[in-house]
């Protein structure tokens, strides 16, 4: 996606399903550069932005990442804005959709009932992005990405694969299940996966209560157009000496990537010192800005302005998280606890292939053949779109 951005002559704008998948692509969620309002996206809730044709009209290529957290109807409302704003009744007003995402990871969030009863019927329970009414009209061309970074052993690669698409044999399930009441190594950090937002918050304030020593508050500071949703981080941190945290943000000299366990050593009124491995560094505030586009006249291109800012140390607490917070990073060792089981399409498969080798794995139960499950919508667009093969690895209709 970053290549394409940099070596296109189009007009490219990049919107992401939520704040923090949109801060971490240098892009806007699909709400605010398309101005829809909250809640499901109708028509009629949809309006022609004067202050934004220009815009409109001089995009070339959307890109849309993690698209599998894009319901059907969101991908709806996009289309119809873009015919609407840009006078053009072809599909997507004639722009050029490129759409990243795995669609075997987790679903779409449909948490209200009436917004569930509404998917129910004007989609038939489809909720995913490819159900959108505007596919009926455009054809899809799906490529997939084949080439495994985060893993190396071929084995593991294969029972993450087969997991992934629900076809995890008695034999494999046995493997994985060898690591359940397995303890984790003490002296090293280790993130707990939990299913739900109240156990990994339980976790890690009462973790953090039972250390001894004063207790240091840093609290973030936000400028201009900067939602709460989108804060990569708490703007008011909690920590002490000893607390495990996970840092947030890539370092641009490459001590340490998103997602990469810390110990805290120490604390000043500005900085936290931690230890990563056997290295300690000092850890400063760094800032993450919320990015708008707009269409320069004299330079006849779209380009993106800064409109807000959040300056804040770049980690949280992280002796739990969730396994929907834990999408897109990667540990060394993880301690997989889904409490009362799975209970969504996708979640053991995130949360198993998180962790960049098997031995670094621990669970607090076996996991059980009916908790890893494809949603048979996903099986459906793979019967319809993943049927060729070139010899480059990558997958076409």
């Amino acid at each position: 996606m970053q290549f394409f951005k940099r070596n296109t002559h189009k007009n490219v704008v990049v919107v992401a399903p939520t704040g923090i998948a949109a801060i971490n692509v240098g892009g806007s969620t699909i709400h605010s550069f398309f101005r829809f309002p909250p809640g499901v996206v109708t028509k009629d809730r949809i309006k022609k932005l004067s202050d934004r044709k220009s815009l409109f009209k001089k995009l070339d290529t959307l890109i849309i990442d993690e698209i599998s957290m894009v319901r059907a109807d969101l991908m709806d409302a996009i289309d119809f804005s873009l015919r609407l704003n840009r006078e053009n009744d072809e599909p997507f007003g004639g722009v050029q959709v490129i759409m990243f995402g795995d669609l075997y990871q987790l679903p779409p969030v449909v948490d209200d009932e009436e917004v569930k009863k509404f998917l129910d019927d004007v989609y038939g329970g489809c909720y995913y992005f490819f159900g959108a009414h505007v596919f009926k009209r455009v054809p899809l061309t799906v490529l997939e990405l084949t080439k495994v970074y985060r893993q190396k052993d071929i084995e593991f690669i294969n029972l993450l694969d087969n997991i992934r698409k629900e076809n995890i044999s008695f034999e494999e399930l046995e493997i994985l299940n060898e690591r359940a009441g397995v303890l984790p190594p003490e002296e090293e950090p280790v993130i707990v996966l939990t299913a739900r937002n109240d156990q990994a918050y339980e976790i890690n304030h009462s973790r953090l209560a039972q250390l001894p020593g004063r207790e240091y508050i840093y609290e973030a500071v936000v400028t201009g157009k900067f939602d709460e949703k989108s804060f990569p981080t708490d703007r008011v941190l909690h920590l002490k000496k000893g607390a495990q945290v996970m840092m947030v943000k890539n370092d641009p000299y490459g001590r340490w990537v998103n997602g990469t366990l810390a110990t805290v050593e120490g604390l000043s009124d500005s900085a936290v010192k931690v230890s990563i491995g056997r290295n300690i560094y000092w850890v400063e505030p760094v800032v993450w800005e919320k990015l708008e586009h707009y269409y320069n006249f004299k330079e006849k291109k779209i380009e993106t302005e800064v409109v807000g800012s959040f300056l804040q140390l770049p980690l949280k607490l992280a002796w739990a998280i969730t396994v929907h917070k834990s999408q897109g990073k990667t540990f060394d060792k993880v301690v997989i606890d889904l409490g009362e089981g799975a209970f969504e399409y996708g979640q053991v498969y995130v949360a198993l292939s998180r962790c960049r080798t098997l031995d670094g794995i621990y669970m607090k139960a076996p996991i059980r053949l009916h908790e890893i499950k494809v949603s048979p919508w996903v099986r459906e667009f793979e019967t319809r779109f993943l049927k060729q093969i070139n010899p480059l690895g990558i997958r076409e209709n």
